[in-house]
């Protein structure tokens, strides 16, 4: 017992010393390490942890590392909370997803100068990509892991590289860290005999949504406090910003601009003479006019073409709208276009020419020559192609997979 209380004093000491050498010389990660109280875990956590309440930390690994490392360790859990990877996961698999999480945050630490502690995942391949971007490139068959035990799930298998089944031991802690903001102050373990010997209760729905919302505003202050004193790099700046974007859900803004197209209206057009005299408002339904285009440049993946298809299924099944699908890469598909009544399930033909360059001018063209002006023009694409010069008379959204800018019309951000 005198060692293990030794090993967590040590522990304590060097972690707060990183923690304090964080706040002058990097404030941004340091304002965002200090919103976690530090808790010396039990044997269920190998390196350093967190549940997005609290960074729980193995003392004896904590004793091999060097100041740098533990600033890189710290600042590590505290990115995973403040962009919200606990709560992002969705039906992923949980591994892949940690694996993810940290080959997104590891290359903007080592750009920020700090040191990886031994074994930690860093792929200059996936800098600058979201986990959400990395998720499908990665196999479940690799036999690298996480570092460190993120937030305990309770889905089988369990979270993080630990294995650990879940225990009751940190329902006292979860309750009296549930104040907003956290504590700063270093708990070692003290009291009831039973903080840090097991891992935290999983996270309820609610609770993750409290945190991530939590997070959100201590991003956004620690950012500002960061750039207000000079030291904020532009890559944490980037990342704070596109965190803290509004997300737009691109399926409810082409829902609403279709049910404005596309509505149910009364009619007060003279009826028939063998109706009578009396002039009865009746209801007609207008048909929408929806241009969908997908790129098949090879770009794009069949399962993300299939599945944007579906999402647009289901917005034909809620209001009127009849559809004109498109496929190019460099030029139009042979043969297309193809054309969907209201009533009709849009579905992506057996078989078409695709996989070269990508080129977005054909799809405009068609219509300009044509003469057809949708309500709308859908554009499903990773937008790296040859744009039009200038903007069409009628409503373009693109929907974006990966990094890619579009010189005009709607840009929203699919992953």
């Amino acid at each position: 017992m005198r060692e293990e209380g030794r090993e967590k004093g040590e522990g304590e000491a060097k972690l707060t010393a990183a923690r304090t050498r964080l706040i002058l010389d990097k404030p941004f990660l340091g304002a965002l390490v200090l919103r976690l109280p530090l808790v010396a875990a039990g044997a269920w956590c190998r390196t350093t942890a967190t549940d997005a309440r609290s960074l729980y930390y193995n003392p004896r690994w904590i004793e091999g590392l060097s100041a740098s490392e533990l600033q890189f360790a710290l600042a590590h859990e505290a990115l995973h909370c403040a962009l919200g990877h606990f709560a992002r996961r969705g039906h992923r698999v949980q591994r892949r997803w940690d694996m993810a999480c940290d080959l997104a945050i590891n290359p903007l630490l080592v750009a920020e100068g700090l040191k990886p502690p031994p074994g930690a995942l860093v792929l200059g391949l996936y800098a600058g990509m979201a986990a959400e971007e990395i998720y499908p490139c990665l196999d479940d068959s690799q036999d690298d892991g996480p570092l460190e035990d993120h937030d305990p799930d309770g889905d089988e298998g369990g979270q993080g590289s630990s294995g650990s089944k879940q225990s009751k031991g940190g329902g006292a802690r979860r309750e009296a860290d549930d104040k907003e903001g956290g504590s700063t102050a270093v708990s070692t373990g003290s009291g009831d005999g039973k903080d840090g010997e097991g891992p935290p209760l999983p996270l309820s729905g609610p609770e993750k949504e409290k945190l991530q919302q939590q997070w959100q505003r201590h991003l956004a202050s620690a950012a500002q406090r960061a750039r207000e004193a000079g030291k904020l790099s532009g890559g944490l700046s980037r990342l704070a910003e596109a965190a803290l974007a509004p997300r737009v859900s691109w399926r409810a803004l082409l829902g609403r601009h279709l049910s404005q197209v596309a509505r149910t209206d009364y009619s007060y057009t003279r009826p028939s003479r063998r109706e009578g005299e009396v002039i009865r408002p009746g209801l007609c339904a207008p048909s929408g006019e929806l241009a969908v285009a997908l790129d098949v440049s090879g770009s794009v993946s069949d399962s993300d073409l299939a599945e944007f298809l579906g999402e647009i299924n289901a917005l034909k099944g809620t209001m009127p709208v009849a559809v004109t699908l498109f496929a190019c890469d460099a030029a139009l598909a042979p043969e297309c276009p193809w054309r969907f009544e209201p009533w009709e399930e849009l579905r992506l033909p057996k078989s078409f020419s695709g996989g070269g360059g990508t080129a977005f001018t054909p799809v405009f063209d068609w219509l300009s020559r044509t003469g057809r002006v949708p309500d709308a023009l859908v554009y499903f694409t990773d937008a790296e192609g040859e744009f039009p010069p200038l903007a069409p008379d009628y409503p373009v959204l693109w929907l974006v997979k990966g990094k890619a800018e579009v010189p005009w019309g709607r840009r929203i951000q699919l992953n």
